[in-house]
């Protein structure tokens, strides 16, 4: 498993990862997808300096530089993806990516075969069916889009 803050367009499956243990089936259906049509898997978490996880070197009196926290990002991420059974031989990249969650996930995906997301994330509104950041891939993204349902709780 390959990890870091590549910006490229992939190519393969990419699949969106919000920091919560609700997308671990989305990214297991998409390395299932991947697998089948024999291409990589991107896993990739668009953050924030409100969503990342804090740096260990984080005090009251010190604030990391970003790329500690896109350090501690790609840590978790590592950490949430390498316990799930993505099957044997998975070619899996993880990606770190700042910003805003749809309009990266869009850019990033411009030229991959598909981008699978989760209905719901870690938002803050759980009555909706879809979230935001679904709603605007869906509107805006170029390449087909697999939205797979999440549970609830």
């Amino acid at each position: 498993m390959a990890g870091g803050t590549d910006t490229s367009t992939p190519d393969g499956v990419v699949v969106g990862h919000d920091g919560s243990h609700r997308c671990d089936t989305v990214v297991v259906r998409a390395a299932g997808l991947a697998r089948r049509l024999g291409l990589p898997l991107h896993v990739v978490r668009v953050w924030s300096l409100a969503t990342a996880p804090r740096p260990a070197s984080m005090t009251t009196t010190y604030v990391p530089p970003l790329a500690e926290f896109e350090q501690a990002v790609v840590a978790a991420l590592t950490a949430q993806v390498g316990v799930l059974d993505l099957g044997p031989d998975a070619e899996v990249h993880l990606h770190a990516l700042k910003g805003q969650a749809a309009e990266r996930l869009v850019a990033f995906a411009a030229e991959a075969e598909m981008l699978v997301i989760g209905a719901r994330g870690a938002g803050g509104f759980p009555g909706l069916s879809v979230g935001s950041t679904v709603s605007q891939v869906v509107r805006h993204c170029a390449v087909p889009v697999l939205v797979v349902p999440t549970a609830t709780s």
